[in-house]
């Protein structure tokens, strides 16, 4: 199961309406997954296999966690278009 954090600035708001999106992705292509919103500075810190944030934001993380960027918080098309693949990749 992959462990994935999505990011915004303050962790409530941006970041929640993309792990429901998220979650929705897995679901649809039968990926397990527990996925959790966050605020910028708490999933510096995190352990997880992903993290999902914004171009913006991507910048601020380690190099040694794995970030993906996405191009909304809430359109699901474009979100699917710009993270699925890692998604696959990293549940096989």
């Amino acid at each position: 199961m992959l462990n994935i954090v999505t990011v915004c600035g303050n962790g409530i708001g941006s970041s929640l309406m993309l792990k429901l999106k998220i979650e929705e992705i897995c679901a649809e292509n039968g990926i397990k997954a527990s996925v959790e919103s966050s605020d910028l500075n708490a999933a510096k810190g995190r352990n997880c296999d992903l993290i999902v944030t914004v171009s913006e934001l991507a910048s601020q993380f380690d190099k040694s966690q794995r970030v993906a960027v996405t191009r909304s918080y809430i359109n699901k098309k474009k979100i699917q278009e710009d993270i699925l693949e890692t998604l696959q990749e990293l549940s096989n």
